[in-house]
């Protein structure tokens, strides 16, 4: 692994905390793109496929691109079984702390079961009753040492999969202890945390156009992209004057809101082997590059190359992400980025 070229002592930030989902899946393609029936039976097959959960994949990245100077602490549940086992091991084997990562008597691992059609659509059904659904604020707050330790110096992650009282834990602890305070939430829950108190909280919010429109009250489909960030930057701006803001786009880029205005950024052209998992690769791109002293804009230009470089792997985790492939990446897809972005991924040697 050949982390980006940085000095953790001079960094404001030297240390992640977050809460999410750790878990797993595996991936079936679906004979004929008829979409299935509610009593039908259809043939297919499994795809040699590794999938994990947004906790995992954010923290990954963050750890691959930044280092074991920087320390990487995701809190959270896994089951008694094997998957949790082998999540558990395999995150440790990375480099992540996983000193509050509890395998919990009685609960399953969350795992999803994700379907896909011959064009490529499809969808996923996930266990609501994992392990993970036992991430509480009362477990949360077993990690307050922790942000105890990195006052100041910390970065605090809040993402889906697990309770939003969970990441309204975390987030407490992280304004008590002076942390930059990051989050992100599903369509599914924002008009209920555009109606609480949680966006006050969050610093930085990282989220895909269809979870802007949700929180906007806009659909997607027939509504110009700029239209739906402008509503959602203005909704966000309401709650927090001071929040920025991140939303991506898949192939058609990315924008960041720094408060003052919006820079966009195209998304590079690269060989897509999946796009599962892209939209946390670039969230773990933004951190790695605001720990690094990089202001958003240059954040956002760190975050498309840790996305294009994801989806080339047919995994949600691309092992093999680190400082030189983000380099070629750049080189072979002509991502224009700035002198500063560029001197992070220099060889130090």
């Amino acid at each position: 692994m050949n982390p980006l070229t940085i000095d953790i002592g001079s960094c404001r930030y030297q240390a992640l905390i977050g809460v999410g989902g750790i878990g797993s899946g595996m991936f079936f393609r679906l004979n004929g793109d008829a979409t299935l029936g509610r009593e039908e039976s259809r043939s297919g097959c499994f795809i040699d496929r590794k999938d994990y959960c947004k906790l995992h994949i954010i923290a990954h990245y963050v750890r691959a691109l930044l280092g074991p100077d920087f320390h990487t602490i995701p809190v959270g549940r896994v089951g008694d079984d094997d998957i949790g086992a082998r999540l558990v091991h395999e995150m440790a084997e990375d480099g992540l702390d996983t000193t509050y990562v509890e395998r919990t008597q009685g609960s399953q691992t969350l795992f999803s079961f994700c379907f896909i059609y011959p064009d490529g659509g499809g969808g996923n059904m996930t266990t609501c009753d994992s392990a993970c659904s036992r991430v509480d604020p009362e477990y949360v707050r077993r990690s307050a040492a922790e942000f105890e330790r990195y006052a100041g110096r910390g970065i605090a992650l809040a993402a889906p999969e697990v309770s939003l009282e969970a990441r309204g834990e975390l987030l407490g602890l992280a304004t008590r202890h002076g942390f930059l305070r990051a989050a992100s939430f599903t369509s599914e829950e924002m008009p209920r945390v555009v109606r609480s108190s949680l966006l006050e909280s969050v610093d930085l919010l990282a989220i895909n156009l269809d979870e802007a429109a949700a929180a906007a009250g806009l659909r997607v489909e027939g509504t110009e992209a700029q239209t739906v960030i402008e509503a959602a930057v203005r909704t966000f701006s309401a709650k927090n004057p001071a929040i920025q803001v991140s939303i991506t786009m898949g192939k058609n880029g990315s924008c960041c809101w720094d408060g003052n205005g919006a820079v966009w950024k195209p998304a590079g052209k690269v060989r897509v082997e999946s796009t599962a998992g892209a939209g946390d690769a670039f969230f773990a791109g933004l951190i790695a590059g605001i720990a690094a002293g990089l202001p958003l804009h240059a954040a956002q230009e760190l975050a498309t190359l840790a996305g294009g470089d994801s989806v080339q792997s047919p995994h949600t985790i691309n092992k093999n992400l680190d400082r030189i492939s983000l380099r070629r990446l750049c080189a072979q897809s002509h991502i224009d980025i700035s002198p500063e972005v560029h001197s992070l991924m220099e060889d130090p040697r």
